[in-house]
This record gives structure tokens, C-alpha cells and sequence, in this order.
């Protein structure tokens, strides 16, 4: 199970619980050696260890340097998942559920190892899914907003019907374009809440990685939302 630490992670997880189609033995997430955090979440790996511990799977890091380009992070990944692979996995789980690029990005690459891509939530309507996420029982925290995309003060604030309420129209109920990512902190697949303390709001820019060879970045890099907005929550 790819695990962000986010609700589309844990929908995807709680839903193929639910239906006992696979058998998910390990949660996999990525970590920023340089900020020791969450890549792109900006979540502690402090949390992030304690929400596994308290989902009770085992768990495994993926460390990735700093800023990496395209492709570092594929040359990392593939490492990584090889290593999986010859552990007797055969299958790579997915919370994504609408970005058609996305997904065939990840169905090629994992072709190429030798394991099959699953995407649980694949195209369910996504105000459908956060209300399904709340009705459930799931607590979340937002703890970053692209600051293009939504006003500072939608960081830091939980998960709820008020919400999804208060979210612009042009903003996805699910965040599925990058407006915002979330923690989830306690919920039915928790055997205890995750404990934490809100700290302060941050902004924070960041440029493209990657340049091409005559030093110039991509169409699509050039493109990337850089500006947001991180709400750091402290262990305890």
C-alpha cells in the first residue's frame, strides 16, 4: 500500500479491508532526508511511524534526498520496489482516483518491475467519497494547501462536513489536482488516535528539480504550482 499518510491512502485501504479482495501486508511511504518529513505533506516522520503503529502494518520507508528530479525519484522507486518484489509482492495499491496521466505513469512503471497497479477509489465521485471518508468516522487534519489554489485559512483545519461546505467550487472535495493534503489521525482501521499538538502555519516555495541539457527547465515544470502553505503538527 503506497501510504501518503493522507484519506485517499486510508479510503483505499479501509475499502479493500472491507472487501478482502487482497491481502495488504506492508504500508510504503516516501520520506524528504533533508526536512525528515513527508514528502510533499510536510507531515514529521515522527507521526507518520505512529499512525502505522496504530493501523498495526508493518511499515516501510523510502528515502529520497532533497528536491530529487524525475529521474532520481524513478531510479530510487524502481530500487525500491524490486526489492518488494522479491519479497513476494505482486501487487502496488494506489489512492488516486481520477488523474488518468498519473495512473498510467504508475501502471507503466510498475510494469516494468513486474507488479500489478491497483486504484480502489479509481473514478468514484469524489464528494461522494470524502462524505463516505466522514460518515465513516475518520479524522483528518489539512496540513498543506497550495496556496494558488485555496486561502491560508484552510490549513490547519479538520476534516468535517464544514469543510466540504467551505471549499471554492473550482477546488476538488478531495484535493485530487494538489489544492490540499491531509493526515488522518484516527478512524475505524485505528486502534488509538494518533496523538498531536497543532503548530505553526508556514509558507514555503520550491522550484523544478530538473533541467534539461541546455539548462532549462520543462513546459511541465515551468508549469508546477510552487507556493504553499504547511501546518506543522508536533508528536504528542
Amino acid at each position: 500500500m503506497n501510504w501518503s499518510s493522507g484519506k485517499d491512502a486510508c479510503m483505499a485501504l479501509y475499502k479493500l479491508q472491507n472487501e478482502n479482495t487482497f491481502s495488504i501486508e506492508k504500508l510504503v511511504s516516501t520520506i524528504n532526508t533533508a526536512t525528515n518529513r513527508v514528502s510533499m505533506h510536510g507531515l514529521r516522520n515522527e507521526l507518520l511511524i505512529e499512525q502505522a503503529k496504530e493501523i498495526d502494518l508493518p511499515f516501510q520507508l523510502i528515502l529520497l534526498n532533497g528536491n530529487v528530479s524525475m529521474q532520481h525519484y524513478n531510479k530510487v522507486m524502481e530500487d525500491a520496489v524490486g526489492k518488494l518484489k522479491n519479497e513476494n509482492f505482486t501487487h502496488s495499491i494506489f489512492g488516486d482516483i481520477f488523474l488518468e496521466d498519473l495512473k498510467k505513469y504508475r501502471e507503466e512503471q510498475l510494469e516494468k518491475i513486474g507488479l500489478k497497479a491497483v486504484f480502489p477509489l479509481w473514478k468514484i465521485d469524489t464528494e461522494q467519497l470524502l462524505s463516505e471518508f466522514i460518515s465513516a468516522g475518520f479524522k483528518a487534519v489539512v496540513v498543506c494547501i497550495n496556496a494558488t489554489k485555496l486561502d491560508k485559512s484552510f490549513c490547519g483545519r479538520l476534516i468535517d462536513k464544514s469543510f466540504l461546505q467551505d471549499l471554492p467550487k473550482h477546488v476538488d472535495p478531495c484535493g485530487e489536482n494538489g489544492e490540499f493534503h491531509t493526515f488522518v489521525f484516527d478512524g475505524p482501521i485505528f486502534k488509538n488516535a494518533v496523538q498531536f499538538k497543532k503548530g505553526e502555519i508556514v509558507e514555503k516555495s520550491y522550484k523544478p528539480a530538473g533541467k534539461d541539457k541546455d539548462n532549462c527547465f520543462s513546459d511541465d515544470e515551468k508549469s508546477w504550482d510552487t507556493q504553499f502553505y504547511y501546518c506543522d503538527l508536533i508528536p504528542g
